[in-house]
């Protein structure tokens, strides 16, 4: 054989052997992380003072966050429809948190001449809220699995209780995920007087261990198991939700601390440290398992931070908190880590929502829907690059009671640095300009009625498109 046959057999062999592997690389891993009734400034890497964070920060420094990240909903079981689903939470007609089994009845049931609404001795008749996502939606999970990604749930569910469970929409594993609301208890076995059962899929394994950690390790155990496949892990911790129950070891190290912000109760501070514990677990479990580069992370929150009255955070300089149509109930802690995509340290201002994660998700698996299948969200992938995003508005609809004193029901529009709330019961209009105004304290809707009227009619037009109910006023 002639020095040129061997030298072309030798290339041929070599392109052989990259084409081989790079069509054996692996699919990305995906790991969402949601924190339930994470506040907007509860990290330090969002400025708190008070809060430690630095494997969370950490994750924020080598990946893009965004300011201007919102929760698709006030309240919690709406935003988990939306993230599953790609979907507006009024399109799907889960628009207030879902009760569990044990807390039917009330408002989650039609009590009045109205099919499908309820009677709350109020103003306005409210529509019921659906008590599970139906099978018919397709999940985050079900996006992914016929690409051959494994899928764990671990945590907080609150889509639905037996036959609406994580293992019934597309999750191969579920540790945690039933139709509560919050944990009974932190501590295991996870019981209390009223639900002496704990958490039915979720094994008590060891008197006393913390929530929190346990998440972390059944975490940690799902990537080992499946570190030679791709694998989808959804983290949806119980924590920062009530009971406010913390390792009193860690609470006894913030007891002395102050912020002189308002953030200053040492047992959330506990509980948010435990949180930033488990971050730590899974950047270390990547590390160890040589996955860092080919997984991503999506961190982000349900909705804003418990910040009323006796509660025990503080979302200044956002208004109030969780439920309510300001800042704080709805503006929350993203971040996302994507590596060769995704520039360390970046910070971005681009307005997104619950509803992109599904069609983002979508792009990083190379995974994509039936022809026709709707989905409300945006695919980031173009953001998370470093490009503009697109001109488009956000919405927000929560058509029920839950403070009862003239703050809801609410719908909102977002459009550039324009918000406008449109209040049901009384009827009145917000208008903000949130570049100048993020506390929300100076409502501009007399003295911007062209903006008001554009925005009037473009939320109109949308809940019309989405076929969102609304309130109705009583005869």
């Amino acid at each position: 054989m002639s020095r040129f046959s061997l030298s072309i057999l030798i290339l041929l062999s070599f392109s052989s052997y990259i084409f081989a592997a790079n069509n054996t690389k692996q699919s990305p891993n995906v790991i969402i992380v949601l924190v339930d009734d994470l506040g907007w400034m509860d990290l330090s890497i969002q400025g708190s003072d008070f809060y430690r964070t630095p494997n969370i920060d950490r994750l924020a420094k080598s990946g893009t966050r965004f300011t201007d990240g919102y929760a698709a909903c006030a309240v919690c079981s709406p935003t988990r429809a939306a993230l599953m689903t790609g979907r507006h939470p009024h399109r799907l007609g889960i628009t207030d948190w879902i009760r569990a089994e044990f807390q039917l009845g009330g408002r989650q049931r039609a009590n009045s001449e109205k099919p499908g609404y309820h009677d709350a001795g109020l103003n306005y008749l409210t529509p019921v809220n659906k008590s599970f996502l139906p099978h018919s939606e397709l999940t985050v999970a079900e996006l992914v699995k016929p690409a051959g990604y494994a899928t764990c749930f671990i945590g907080k569910w609150h889509l639905g209780g037996k036959g609406y469970l994580p293992t019934n929409q597309g999750f191969d594993e579920n540790f945690g995920g039933w139709d509560y609301g919050q944990p009974p208890s932190y501590f295991d076995p996870y019981t209390n007087k009223r639900l002496q059962d704990g958490i039915p899929t979720l094994k008590p394994r060891k008197e006393g261990e913390y929530l929190t950690d346990r998440e972390a390790d059944e975490a940690v155990e799902f990537i080992r198991r499946n570190k030679d496949q791709p694998f989808l892990l959804y983290l949806s911790h119980y924590t920062v939700h009530t009971p406010i129950q913390a390792k009193q070891s860690v609470t006894d190290k913030y007891i002395p601390l102050k912020d002189g912000q308002g953030q200053d109760n040492a047992i959330y501070a506990s509980m948010l440290e435990s949180l930033d514990d488990s971050m730590g677990r899974l950047l270390e479990t990547l590390e160890v398992h040589k996955l860092s580069d080919n997984t991503v992370i999506i961190f982000t929150g349900d909705n804003g931070g418990l910040d009323r009255n006796d509660n025990p955070t503080d979302n200044a300089p956002l208004k109030i908190g969780k439920g309510f149509a300001t800042e704080g109930g709805i503006r929350v802690p993203w971040i996302v880590r994507w590596p060769g995509v995704t520039k360390p340290g970046t910070i971005n201002n681009t307005p997104i929502t619950s509803v992109d994660l599904f069609p983002t998700i979508a792009s990083i698996t190379q995974t994509s829907v039936q022809k026709g299948h709707l989905l409300d969200g945006e695919d980031l992938s173009e953001i998370l690059k470093g490009e503009p995003g697109p001109e488009r508005s956000l919405y927000w609809h929560f058509p029920h009671y839950r403070h009862r004193g003239g703050a809801d029901p609410y719908s909102i529009v977002r459009n550039g640095d324009w918000k406008l709330i449109y209040y049901y019961d009384p009827m009145k209009i917000e208008l903000y300009d949130l570049a100048k105004d993020i506390g929300e304290q100076h409502n501009l809707m007399e003295d911007e009625p062209e903006v008001t009227g554009r925005l009037l009619r473009e939320l109109k037009e949308h809940l019309e498109e989405t076929g969102a109910k609304k309130p109705l006023a009583k005869k």
